[in-house]
């Protein structure tokens, strides 16, 4: 047959905050890495994408930085996110022709304006066209909740810079919000409070780790402490504390209360027939907030329906746009917003 339709794989990308992945039609997840791109300092350039990004820095931190060009879900750096989706596409081999049709999946709460930067940078690195799609009517896909029906499917996704938390009913959002609160805000407060209490500075990535390890959103039974090693500020030598699991979730708690407090109130607001649904079905956790200890404990206990953690919380939304991309050709049209505005 040759070239032709059948050799254009398409694409759906979920560009988030933290990570950003790729789905290729016919062949699954072929990128799953960090939101981050390696700067030439003195030009501006490029360097490199991804977990690559580390390493560049560690090995030449005169010259070159880390960068993340979105922030809670937007574009912050236009130039810096079309490089870095160029790149992307080039690693898993995107033709130039024929260009894919790209579905990217982005926070309900992005302005018109800021859809349009996202429709922009992802065709100017070498998409055909560009459909959006918002996260958490693909999450609930993703979850293989049966959205199509006319009963209420309420899908709490918890990512590094946006939470959203939704009702999905006959193929939509029907109530719900989106905030500008998410995983980094708890590896924030970690860094802020070790600097504050033990006057000791640790990276991002340790961070993120102590959250992990010894995060938690509900007190569980047996909680061992551990020791974090940082950088003294005083001295700018090594220094390790001992840090217990009840403080760090002392620490996360306000973020934490956040999340539950406003997923309480979209169950309360969200149409009553299909808040009853959720009674019975529960709710769906699912981002990488979700892996936080505890925390779908905490949202059973005070919203006062089941709590269920999708199987693979970092790919849910990925999942589900996946499954647009294959199975829903002919509907796209009925489950995306191609741009608002």
């Amino acid at each position: 047959m040759g070239h032709g339709v059948m050799s254009r794989r398409d694409l759906a990308v979920d560009l988030g905050t933290a990570n950003t992945l790729v789905y290729q039609q016919g062949k699954g997840i072929v990128y799953h890495e960090p939101t981050l791109v390696a700067v030439n300092t003195r030009n501006g350039a490029v360097l490199g994408v991804g977990r690559h990004v580390r390493e560049l820095t560690a090995n030449d931190p005169g010259h070159v930085a880390a960068a993340r060009p979105l922030q809670r879900g937007a574009i912050t750096d236009f130039e810096r996110t079309q490089q870095m989706m160029r790149i992307i596409f080039r690693r898993i081999g995107v033709g130039r022709f024929p260009r894919p049709r790209v579905l990217v999946c982005v926070p309900s709460l992005l302005t018109p304006v800021e859809r349009k930067a996202v429709e922009e940078a992802v065709a100017g690195a070498g998409a055909g066209s560009v459909t959006l799609v918002d996260e958490p009517l693909a999450a609930a896909i993703g979850a293989g909740l049966p959205i199509q029906d006319p009963i209420g499917n309420f899908v709490v996704d918890v990512g590094g810079g946006t939470s959203e938390m939704f009702m999905v009913a006959m193929g939509g959002l029907v109530t719900g919000k989106a905030i500008k609160v998410g995983g980094f805000d708890m590896d924030e407060a970690i860094q802020t409070h070790l600097r504050r209490r033990y006057g000791v500075a640790i990276g991002e990535l340790a961070s993120e780790r102590i959250k992990i390890e010894l995060g938690s959103a509900y007190p569980a039974a047996d909680e061992p402490e551990a020791e974090v090693t940082g950088r003294e500020i005083s001295t700018g030598m090594p220094k390790s504390v001992v840090v217990a699991p009840e403080e760090i979730r002392e620490v996360l708690a306000d973020t934490v209360r956040v999340i539950v407090d406003t997923t309480r109130t979209c169950l309360a607001e969200s149409p009553p027939e299909l808040a009853h649904d959720v009674l019975e079905t529960g709710l769906f956790l699912t981002g990488g907030g979700a892996m936080l200890k505890g925390l779908d404990m905490r949202l059973a206990r005070e919203c006062e329906v089941p709590v269920h953690l999708t199987e693979h919380p970092l790919s849910t939304v990925m999942i589900g746009a996946g499954h647009l991309l294959e199975y829903f050709p002919e509907y796209r049209a009925t489950f995306t917003v191609a741009s608002r505005g």
